[in-house]
């Protein structure tokens, strides 16, 4: 099923040849943009015209009545409910230890430094609902937002025709838990135009009209498809936005010591997605890839969602990678810069030490992705399409920003005042210096 590119023997800089999803965001954008500029002139009223063309349901109010989220907490089955305190559970201890601490730096004799972190005051987090529903998702958003003592948390998901026009119960379910109680029934674009440039909006309950308003957002964050990442784009800048996620990616960097199965599963696991999600196997042994294509299409075809996961695996984001050797193999997967990195080799901990471009990587046979998805503690929502290159998936540092504390007193400032002068002119900025100079001149 899986696409070839053999590298064996090349010293070839891999980065253009290996499988990659073809996504153009720039276009998406010119499509997406009378969207978002609609709802920031017209907001509810364009907010209700999208989501009728787009999701085919008439909203009639924004914001999901409180009752609402209680209700699809205490629905919640018991199974589930214990398995999304459990990830909230596991989630919390990891992002705890993530927080920051003041830093004071003693530069002279009365001369200091302060590093504060602040939180971002509101932040709204996008939870999707297309091809499927994820409230391990509004988890992965919600718990390191709160652990960087965020004040105000609003959740944005689409509304679902199966419920009533409210977002799917679970995703409902998981706010309740986290005691979430500001959610929206919207989705796509209009969601994210929504969060960035606020909207005053109509309400109908019980048959009474009324007003009710989403107040802007200071941060967007949060995994959507393209429509989704193409509004973060326009909206960068107006907001803060985490970063610009595309389909779901793994890779498996394998040795003739890896389970196939193993390997065929965790590749069928990330591709039932989206029929653009990206499942590629970087290998030196010719043996594991006849052996993985081997159960591969069987296993499948035999999956709930099999014709989604047949196009994903036989697009052109997909396939094997044959290299000489693990140190080449290293090399190709630091190229590719996964979403999501497996290592099934011998010595396992010990290539992943080596790895620097991953937005998670997952250690060995018993660490698969599904793991980190879920329950392993870890954040799912990560860098995609490269961008493990440069960029870091969702923590409590996302939600921070570091703001400097300058206090000298007049000595301090006396002693160093040349500096700031000569600097000031070699930059043709006196005034600069002037300021300096004025506080000593009587």
């Amino acid at each position: 099923m899986l696409k070839l590119t053999d590298l064996r023997g090349s010293r070839r800089d891999p980065r253009g040849i290996l499988p990659r999803a073809q996504l153009d965001v720039s276009v998406a954008v010119e499509r997406i943009r009378p969207v978002v500029e609609a709802v920031h002139q017209r907001g509810f009223e364009a907010i209700r015209e999208y989501t009728t063309k787009f999701d085919g349901v008439d909203l009639t109010r924004l914001r999901v009545p409180e009752e609402a989220i209680v209700a699809a907490g205490e629905a919640l089955e018991p199974e589930i409910r214990e398995a999304l305190l459990e990830s909230i559970s596991r989630a919390r201890r990891v992002h705890r230890d993530q927080r920051r601490q003041e830093v004071t730096t003693q530069v002279v004799d009365g001369g200091t430094v302060t590093e504060r972190w602040i939180p971002v005051r509101r932040v709204g987090l996008y939870v999707p609902g297309g091809l499927a529903v994820y409230p391990s998702t509004v988890v992965m958003n919600v718990v390191p937002a709160q652990e960087a003592g965020v004040d105000a948390l609003v959740v944005a998901s689409p509304p679902q025709k199966e419920n009533g026009g409210l977002p799917d119960a679970r995703v409902l379910a998981a706010c309740a838990l986290l005691g979430v109680d500001e959610v929206y029934s919207v989705g796509g674009a209009q969601a994210v135009a929504m969060l960035g440039y606020g909207s005053r909006g109509r309400a109908e309950v019980d048959g009474a009209a009324g007003i009710e308003h989403c107040e802007p957002v200071d941060m967007i964050t949060g995994p959507g498809n393209i429509w989704v990442t193409a509004a973060k784009r326009i909206l960068q800048g107006t907001v803060g936005i985490d970063a610009e996620a595309g389909p779901t990616e793994i890779a498996i960097l394998a040795d003739d010591t890896a389970d196939p199965r193993h390997v065929a599963a965790d590749l069928i696991s990330q591709a039932e997605h989206d029929p653009l999600a990206a499942s590629v196997l970087v290998t030196d042994s010719e043996a594991l890839v006849e052996a993985v294509e081997a159960v591969l299409a069987p296993m499948a075809a035999a999956t709930k969602h099999a014709e989604r996961v047949r196009t994903s695996l036989t697009g052109d984001q997909s396939g094997v990678v044959l290299v000489d050797d693990l140190e080449q193999g290293l090399a190709v997967v630091d190229a590719y810069a996964a979403e999501h990195l497996e290592i099934q080799t011998r010595d396992a901990r010990q290539w992943a030490m080596r790895v620097r471009n991953a937005g998670a990587i997952f250690v060995g046979a018993w660490s698969p992705v599904s793991l980190g998805d879920y329950a392993a503690g870890s954040n799912h929502v990560l860098p995609t399409a490269g961008c493990a290159r440069h960029s870091s998936g969702l923590s409590v540092q996302s939600f921070l920003r570091g703001i400097h504390v300058v206090e000298y007193d007049e000595a301090a400032l006396k002693d160093v005042a040349r500096h700031v002068v000569a600097l000031a002119n070699a930059e043709d900025l006196p005034a600069h210096g002037e300021a300096v100079k004025a506080r000593f001149e009587r």
